[in-house]
């Protein structure tokens, strides 16, 4: 039995023998799979940030074949984000043959029992059964693709975030100088300007037709969907209470339960919060503490009508109008 001076010892050593206590080991771990054949390198550093908000990435597994050219902008970023490259070679030509080798080792991770949840990074459909799969496990499924994505795959994740708002989140967009009016002459149609050097691809080229380069929900790149204020109105109404407030977070959780697709920076904001305060004609929002904890909760209704004004000042001004009125009235015909 140690002495009561060796049993101190012990303990101020047990106290310091992890320098690394400010790491949180309790957040969800997820297993992350990119499908480079659908999958662009761009999105690798808003990817893992956006991960991030939800778990540790302790696996990162990147699945193509490493022996062709067009995995070239892959190849520089795989030590940069510590991503282990799967080989998988094409069977014939056309077809790849990565899907089905994710798929198997999604699987073997999932029996492994050791994640809360997967990270699927395609804009390919056939991974639709796998997340379903993996959801009928109880685990959290979250997809990553373009906005081409079918929405079948969409639909089976928990959540599924577009990787057009990762990219952008990571680089601002240069600034479009307006155009000036072309000058016209009379049965003369003007010429289109040529390009100014060093222009952006995107103010080199004309406008997109409507329905190109668009997501699913037929806008054109770059610009800011409508909200769906019914969908909105909805989940507020689904999570109100007797005054018709309602939490933002319910409201939140019932949305992305609705429409895994949602997102508050699809329509140009950064939060649900920011969103509905850009709507104050539909919404309006009050903030309430929490006793003794600091934490704040904030809540939404449906905009309420404002009072009509008082019908003395109505009287007032309807007599006054009333008299100058009569003072212009003629007292008969000239």
């Amino acid at each position: 039995m140690p002495s009561p001076a060796d049993a101190a010892t012990i303990g101020a050593m047990d106290q310091t023998a992890n320098p690394y206590d400010d790491i949180d080991t309790s957040q969800p771990r997820l297993a992350v799979l990119i499908d480079a054949d659908n999958a662009s390198p761009a999105v690798i550093e808003g990817l893992l940030a956006e991960i991030a908000r939800f778990g540790v990435a302790s696996v990162r597994r990147l699945y193509g074949d490493w022996t062709s050219p067009r995995h070239g902008g892959w190849k520089k970023v795989l030590l940069e984000h510590s991503l282990a490259p799967v080989q998988q070679f094409a069977y014939t030509t056309g077809k790849n043959a990565t899907d089905s080798a994710m798929i198997i080792d999604a699987m073997d991770l999932m029996y492994t029992r050791r994640f809360a949840g997967f990270c699927l990074v395609s804009s390919d459909s056939d991974f639709t059964r796998l997340a379903q799969r993996l959801r009928e496990e109880g685990l959290l499924v979250l997809g990553f693709g373009e906005k081409k994505t079918p929405a079948a795959f969409v639909a089976a994740c928990d959540k599924f975030i577009y990787t057009e708002l990762l990219v952008a989140a990571g680089r601002a967009a240069p600034a479009r100088p307006a155009a000036k009016p072309a000058k016209t002459t009379a049965g003369k149609t003007p010429a289109a300007s040529p390009p100014e050097p060093g222009a952006p691809a995107a103010a080199r080229e004309p406008d997109a037709e409507p329905g190109t380069d668009s997501g699913n929900d037929g806008t054109a790149a770059g610009d800011d969907p409508q909200p769906p204020f019914e969908l909105i109105s909805r989940a507020i109404n689904e999570s109100d209470d007797d005054e018709g407030w309602a939490q933002l977070g319910a409201v939140g959780s019932y949305l992305n339960k609705v429409r895994p697709d949602f997102d508050a920076r699809l329509y140009g904001h950064k939060k649900l919060s920011e969103l509905l305060r850009a709507h104050p004609e539909r919404w309006e929002m009050r903030v309430t503490g929490v006793p003794d904890t600091g934490i704040k909760l904030i809540h939404v209704r449906p905009a309420q009508e404002k009072p009509a004004p008082a019908k003395g000042s109505r009287r007032a001004g309807s007599k006054g109008g009333g008299k100058a009125t009569g003072a212009r009235k003629p007292t008969g015909d000239a």
